[in-house]
């Protein structure tokens, strides 16, 4: 018999399950096997051989704390993007964020340690699905942005910059900040790029969410937003302003400014579709807690 407690634990999708078991299944050869890390993880030094590491290193798991956290992250998250993506997308999203992520932080670190001549910079094993877990946070931001959460009192749209904020403050306190620090950051940054520019809409054909409440300089307050759009524009030119083509690929002409068929009301849509699948699964978790309530009840009743 289920009980109320355990409702919220019910509805995780096939694909979430089979993705945990495959992070759990890489934490326990780690355990079993240590002298597997430095084939699985990220080494900057060994990566050029080892180049299998910028896909494996994300699913890897070095510590048991990291196993539950990425475990239950994932399955809550995927609960709410999956219906709304599909799981071919969703999938895509997972991979293409987490070698991008990898190649990203292997260029840091060793930029890092051309820069400081700090040995550990290359022989430091990097691996966890925090980076992942990032850029599925920029996910709730895009599709559920005004609901606000329960537990913490804030919109989902603020999840992202707080988390970054928090692991940044959090990185002056502790010595290893460099084995997750750019990890979270390029995550970040990786999926706010592929939901912004690559992801592609069956809806209208194009890819990419052009709406000004997804733009980059909603990850900041509102008074640092004057001073990170010219930035911003400077990278969004660089990605979709060198042609037309280029341009209509990405749903915007060369000055930024949305084509018909991108303005932001796919991006309104996309927003109610994620809202209507969280109220639906908010309200399969309240049904199934007051069945168990009703069969608790008679069950109490039945023995007395």
């Amino acid at each position: 018999m289920s009980s109320p407690g355990t409702s919220m634990f019910t509805g995780f999708t096939k694909l979430c399950k089979g993705l945990a078991v495959v992070l759990v299944a890489g934490h326990i050869v780690v355990r079993l096997i240590p002298a597997s890390v430095p084939y699985l993880a990220l080494i900057p030094s060994r990566t050029i051989p080892f180049a299998w590491n910028l896909i494996t290193a994300g699913y890897l798991e070095l510590t048991i704390y990291g196993v539950v956290f990425s475990t239950l992250g994932l399955l809550f998250m995927g609960k709410l993007l999956e219906p709304v993506w599909g799981s071919k997308e969703f999938l895509k999203f997972i991979f293409v964020v987490n070698i991008l992520t990898s190649l990203c932080v292997f260029v840091t670190a060793i930029a890092l340690y051309y820069i400081t001549r700090v040995e550990n910079y290359l022989y430091m094993p990097l691996a966890g699905f925090h980076g992942v877990l990032a850029a599925l946070l920029v996910g709730i931001k895009q599709i559920i942005p005004d609901q606000e959460l329960s537990l913490l009192r804030i919109k989902a749209k603020w999840l992202p910059s707080i988390m970054l904020l928090l692991s940044i403050v959090s990185s002056f306190f502790t010595l290893e900040s460099a084995a997750y620090l750019p990890t979270l950051i390029f995550g970040t940054y990786m999926g706010w790029l592929y939901l912004r520019y690559l992801q592609r809409r069956p809806e209208t054909k194009l890819r990419g969410d052009p709406s000004d409440d997804f733009a980059f300089s909603t990850f900041f307050p509102e008074f640092l937003r004057p001073v990170i759009d010219p930035i911003a524009t400077i990278f969004h030119r660089m990605l979709c302003g060198r042609s037309d083509a280029s341009a209509e690929g990405h749903g915007y002409t060369l000055g930024g400014a949305p084509l018909p068929g991108s303005d932001p009301v796919e991006a309104s849509r996309r927003r109610e579709r994620g809202a209507r699948a969280l109220e639906e699964r908010l309200a399969a978790d309240s049904l199934a807690a007051g069945r168990s309530k009703d069969e608790s009840h008679e069950d109490a009743s039945e023995n007395v």
